[in-house]
């Protein structure tokens, strides 16, 4: 079997996140994480957050890894990974085999990934299928009134581009894209990063 994959970046910023995730989680009972990657912040975060229950989700192509990763580190309230590629895949609104909505999302560096149509997507469908008092929490790099936050940053935005992905994108341009989300914090993070919470209006 193929070793567990692992991401130097998870493994620097799961503490962080996690101290965001305590407070904006408080009162959610189903989280969704959209592109669970490598699996390390599941089996991180979930122990930490008893109260709610997490599911994993990303394209097929990621699911031994993140298993591998959940067999190793398993938690009671840790949902093993369900298929989900973005303009692809239907949208599920609710955690599966129970008829409890995912009241909140949580994806890390998948903004500036993914294709602008596919993030359109994504902040079409959280902005629709999130109930009242739901919380989206999105990490990453992104761009702040036009302007990228360090050079490094501008300079991966233009790699990212020339490697056909989707490149940084703006604060402001992914509200526009989710009216019904207001975004009620701007945490900025290590390593020129930071935290959306959105909250259903």
């Amino acid at each position: 079997m193929e070793p567990k994959p692992f991401s130097q970046a998870c493994e620097n910023n799961k503490e962080p996140i996690l101290q965001v995730l305590k407070k904006a989680f408080a009162n959610v009972h189903n989280v969704l994480e959209v592109g669970s990657g490598t699996g390390q912040h599941a089996v991180y975060f979930a122990p930490n957050l008893a109260h709610l229950q997490w599911h994993c989700s990303d394209v097929e192509d990621y699911h031994e890894g993140i298993n591998q990763w959940l067999d190793e580190i398993p938690s009671e309230n840790l949902h093993r990974p369900f298929t989900l590629k973005l303009a692809r895949d239907e949208w599920i609104s609710k955690a599966p085999n129970t008829l409890q909505p995912f009241d909140g999302i949580y994806t890390a560096n998948t903004a500036h990934i993914m294709l602008e149509h596919e993030i359109k997507v994504l902040m079409q469908l959280v902005a629709q299928h999130l109930p009242n008092n739901g919380v989206f929490c999105q990490y990453g790099p992104f761009i702040v009134d036009g302007k990228f936050t360090s050079e490094s940053n501008q300079e991966f935005h233009e790699k990212l581009i020339a490697n056909g992905r989707g490149g940084y994108r703006d604060i402001e341009q992914l509200a526009s894209w989710a009216p019904q989300l207001a975004l009620s914090e701007k945490l900025d993070m290590p390593a020129n990063n930071m935290m959306l919470v959105w909250r259903t209006k």
